[in-house]
């Protein structure tokens, strides 16, 4: 059996993607926070992967802010993650006009559109946060602690709100300093917690979105929208969303690392196979190279090896 495994390392947390190349369905899958260690961790969900299945031979692929780097030095292909949003899109949810990804440090708005002849989706713009964090996962994790709240309580918090306040989703420091004010004053913090997710989707459909229309079916993906489903409700809530326009795909935590293992039967096709003992191998063997060396905003979004696999990609992903 023709194994893929797409390994999405983003800023705050590693997720592995199995699947199978013959029905595109998920085999096995992690998501794990890393506190800094990506390299270790992905190593360790590669080891978990050799126990649960051994002897299992994969094709791999990195993804991911912290992926470029990685793939690089171990020589493995990488997809960006974006093209590997809209490659399980395209497979899975082919009714997508747009996808809201949520990621720990960063936030996405992918618009699509369907090709009027072929009836092919395709990406046609993307909006993406800036420097800061704010209406991400790691803006979340800022207000439960002011809040004194488990970040695995959170959601719950919220779902026991009943008043929102205005409060800032831009930054972090902005929606303290709204926050603080209120809870002196006896505000609950049920209150507040929903008043947050007000905050982070408001701010990523009028701030992210930069006045582009989010046009229904809209899909939620990523490990702060899995985890905290009345940020979903929020959203759908100010989209004036129907039930039928929402799309909450299966483990929706890995789903850009599902599509970067898609990716490799056309990005790809190429890649040999390696056990995932190896793969945690390259990984450990690893030293560190000087500031700079590998920088991921030197690296392409997608490595190619050859110009057939370049131009196939291009064609699949042009914007009208």
């Amino acid at each position: 059996m023709d194994y893929l495994l797409g390994i999405d390392v983003g800023s705050t947390t590693v997720k592995l993607a199995l699947t199978d190349s013959s029905t595109g369905e998920v085999c096995f899958h992690r998501y794990r926070r890393h506190g800094a260690r990506q390299r270790e961790v992905a190593a360790e969900l590669l080891l978990e992967l050799e126990k649960d299945m051994p002897g299992v031979e994969v094709r791999p692929v990195f993804t991911g802010s912290g992926g470029g780097d990685l793939a690089r030095r171990c020589g493995i292909g990488h997809v960006q993650e974006v093209v590997a949003n809209s490659v399980a899109v395209q497979r899975f949810h082919p009714r997508t006009r747009v996808a809201i990804e949520l990621g720990g440090q960063d936030a996405k708005v992918i618009f699509f559109h369907a090709d009027p002849v072929s009836g092919e989706l395709h990406t046609s713009d993307m909006r993406m946060n800036g420097s800061c964090a704010g209406g991400t996962g790691a803006f979340i994790d800022e207000i439960a602690k002011l809040l004194r709240t488990p970040i695995e309580e959170f959601n719950d918090l919220a779902s026991a709100g009943s008043m929102v306040y205005q409060i800032s989703g831009r930054c972090g420091v902005f929606a303290k300093t709204d926050i603080q004010p209120l809870l002196n004053q006896g505000v609950d913090r049920s209150n507040l917690a929903l008043s947050t997710f007000h905050a982070i989707a408001r701010q990523t459909i009028g701030g992210l979105a930069q006045g582009l229309r989010i046009t229904p079916p809209v899909i939620f993906q990523g490990g702060p929208l899995t985890f905290n489903p009345v940020l979903i409700s929020v959203f759908a809530e100010l989209l004036a969303l129907q039930d039928d326009q929402i799309i909450i795909p299966a483990n929706p935590e890995i789903f850009v690392a599902h599509g970067a293992a898609l990716s490799l039967s056309t990005i790809f096709p190429e890649t040999e196979p390696a056990t995932p003992g190896d793969l945690s191998e390259r990984l450990r063997k690893m030293t560190a190279e000087p500031d700079g060396a590998g920088s991921a905003d030197n690296e392409p979004d997608v490595f190619f090896s050859n110009d057939d696999e370049r131009r196939a990609f291009e064609n699949r992903h042009r914007r009208p």
